[in-house]
Parts: C-alpha cells; structure tokens; sequence
C-alpha cells in the first residue's frame, strides 16, 4: 500500500486550518486521501481489509519499523512461507524468525496493492482474526489523525502549511510536540520534572514506562502503593511481569496529568542477540524509554504531522492512563485474562 494508491482511489477535500496567522493559513492546504472506520469493539485501532478476497483484520501499528503478517494468519489465508534470509526482527518477547510471503492482492476499502512482497513473524495468535499489522513503512508517508473516540483514522497529505495548525478541529490552542528526525515516531515527554523519550505506538494495547527509567525516579515494584499490572507478551515467545506505580507528574506538550499511575515494566531484557562466534548477548540498542499506546489515543485526538515533524493533539475525555492491576507471568488461573499484546518495536 502507497500513498499514490490512496490519491488515486480518494478524492482530496481541502479544509481551512485554524490560525492565528491568517494570511499563512490561507495558502495551507490539508487535503483527505482516505478515512477508515475502526472496529469499535477493538481497543486498539483495527480496521478491516482483505488479502486476495478474504476479509482480515488490520491493526494500524505506528510501533512497528516494517508491516507485516501473523505467521497464524498465513496459513489460515492459504498464503506460502519463504525464508526471509539475514533478516531478524526484535520485540518486547525477544528475537523472532521472519518469513516472507507475495500476497496477490491487499486490499482497504476502495484502494489495493498487488503483488505485495510482505514480511511474516510473530509467535503467538492473540489478535482474532487480525492478520496484517500495517506499520511505519506506510504512515511515514502521509500525515494521520487517530480520532478514536468518534471511531475513525484520517489520512492526509498538506501543501502549504508550514507554519500553520493542523489541529483543525478546536479553536482552543491544541498540544504541540515535536516528533524527532528518523522513521518512528519519537517525543520528548516529562515524568515528575525529567525528560523521557517516548514513541508513540498505537499498536501498544496501553502505554508503559521502561523499569530502569522508572526506578530512576524512585519507583521500583518494591515501592509503596506499587501492584501488579499483569503479564506482557509480544511477537516473540517470551513473557515479562509489569507493575503499576505512582509518579508525581506526566508532562506532554501544554498538557500536565498529576499523580499519575502509570505501568512500567523491564521492555527491553529480551531483546539481545549473540554475534557468530560469541557466547555473550548484545542488547539491540535505540530503544525508547517509554511506549505511548491505545490508552494515550483513545484518551486524546492526535494527529502526527510528518509534513512538520509535530504531532497535534487534544484530550477527549476519560483518564488517559486508566489502571487494571492483574496477576503476573507466574499466576496460573483458568479464569485469568490473555498475556497482553505489546508488539514489535523494531526490526534490525
């Protein structure tokens, strides 16, 4: 999928861009490629979609570096493996084998690509029928808007509006963050004063603070009023416990949360490799200190301008990081709920 498949397949509709600075506002052009209604029983955003006529669920995964396939999903659609040869793919459950496979036809409403060459890992099945995990190799291309509360994702592209707001939709002054130079979406936030540097993953089923950064603000699993957040798993087979902690402040743009509980967990212990010829693992470096996940999103309507490099955005309503302690990776219990999905973070 290209974004010259979506112009082609979506007529542009220009909107007039709320501005202080009328005169530059009037030459900003933020033009529709395409809006997608979201599975409003999903709480991550999961739209619907085809591969060669067979209806897939579609999680939009700004966390994932590559699109890809659930290995499951693969031979539920009928689709044949290849070796994806001196390719490796890291994620919170460790390294994971990737495969490829050549889809005939991928198909989101009115637009498709054919032909499509697509890598294929995960190790678990946890997601229904979702199969395609559409990934930051497609949304560094457009500008998108997760307006989750009213069900719907919007693709744009903008002409321009270099110095204008693209917070259309409020007259009030919306929050403002940079995105970092790169291909993921990277943000400076604060925790109780200190600056932490975030991603926005909307693939992340909640959002989660790495353990060393937590404990580097005082708060550890030993801390008082700390309790178990539950187990967390990702593509890979391996599982880590998370916890939920008390901080004084989250900070992001003009917004300030105080008191926030906010999970943390150690995100990172897994995802090592060991060189040929070596015993000892190398830790994949250039991992963010914190996930902001469906919870930030559902919380808020953000749009990430990578025309400007800045993510707009406005609380919705709710708590943005709302809390459900549960047992730990060890607790057996027929009646405890599924591993929780934090996909992939990176590919290397």
């Amino acid at each position: 999928m290209n974004r010259r498949a979506f112009l082609a397949a979506a007529a542009a509709i220009g909107l007039a861009m709320a501005s202080s600075t009328a005169a530059q506002t009037q030459k900003c052009k933020l033009a529709l490629i395409a809006e997608w209604a979201l599975r409003a029983e999903q709480y991550r955003p999961v739209i619907d979609g085809t591969i060669n006529g067979q209806k897939i669920g579609i999680l939009l995964d700004t966390g994932a570096a590559q699109s890809l396939i659930q290995r499951s999903a693969t031979t539920r659609l009928g689709l044949t493996r290849y070796e994806a040869k001196g390719y490796r793919i890291f994620g919170v459950g460790g390294e994971v084998p990737a495969d490829f496979v050549l889809v005939d036809e991928f198909r989101i409403g009115e637009a498709a690509r054919r032909n499509w060459r697509v890598l294929v890992s995960g190790e678990h099945d946890f997601s229904g029928d979702i199969a395609v995990f559409l990934g930051d190799d497609f949304f560094n291309q457009v500008d998108i808007e997760f307006d989750l509360a009213h069900h719907a994702v919007r693709l744009y592209e903008t002409k321009d509006c270099e110095a204008a707001s693209l917070a259309y939709w409020t007259t009030e002054p919306a929050g403002v963050v940079p995105i970092e130079t790169g291909q993921k979406i990277w943000l400076t936030i604060a925790i109780n004063g200190k600056p932490v540097r975030a991603e926005l993953d909307s693939g992340a089923g909640y959002s989660v603070l790495s353990r060393a950064d937590a404990a580097g603000l005082g708060v550890t699993p030993e801390s008082l009023g700390v309790v178990a957040g539950g187990c967390v798993t990702g593509l890979g087979k391996r599982q880590m416990d998370s916890w939920i902690g008390l901080f004084e402040s989250f900070a992001i743009g003009n917004e300030i949360i105080r008191n926030p509980r906010i999970r943390f967990a150690d995100l990172w212990q897994y995802t090592t490799y060991t060189e040929t010829g070596s015993r000892l693992p190398t830790r994949v470096a250039g991992q963010p200190d914190m996930l902001l996940g469906a919870d930030f999103l559902r919380a808020h309507r953000v749009l990430i301008a990578r025309s400007q490099r800045k993510m707009y955005f406005t609380h919705a309503g709710g708590t943005v990081f709302p809390i459900k302690p549960s047992k730990g990776c060890n607790y057996a219990s027929p009646g405890d709920p599924r591993p929780d999905p934090l996909p992939k973070q990176g590919d290397r």
